[in-house]
């Protein structure tokens, strides 16, 4: 077993569980969308976006380009969420929360796809 594919693949399968966890919920309904879950969501899309430098395979590239479109949108929606609350101040309006989660919508099925992608490698992996 090889510890940092180990790790690799917790951080992958983490990042969508995450997401998927915030996506969840009424979309409008800011109480099913917690900030602090959004937060772990970027941290950890973070984290495993960082782990996917060190591979120079296509496979890598893909998965790669994968997490990049998953920080972006949750960057996006990490922005929206602070101009409605912090900036503009007109509160998580539904309208605005929906934006939220369909942002984090948009990374979730990236995560997905970095996922399904983890899983074609190591159906493809030769001993």
């Amino acid at each position: 077993m090889n510890p940092e594919k180990v790790v690799f693949g917790f951080f992958i399968v983490l990042a969508l569980t995450l997401n998927f966890g915030f996506f969840v919920g009424e979309i409008e309904n800011p109480n099913h969308h917690h900030v602090y879950e959004l937060f772990a969501v970027v941290v950890v899309n973070l984290i495993a976006t960082i782990l996917k430098f060190g591979d120079r395979s296509q496979m890598g590239a893909v998965l790669l380009a994968t997490s990049l479109v998953a920080i972006l949108q949750l960057v996006a929606a990490t922005l929206v969420w602070m101009t409605a609350v912090h900036i503009t101040q007109i509160g998580l309006t539904p309208t605005v929360t929906a934006s939220i989660v369909s942002l984090s919508g948009g990374a979730m099925l990236a995560n997905v796809i970095s996922v399904i992608l983890l899983i074609i490698e190591t159906v493809m992996m030769r001993r």
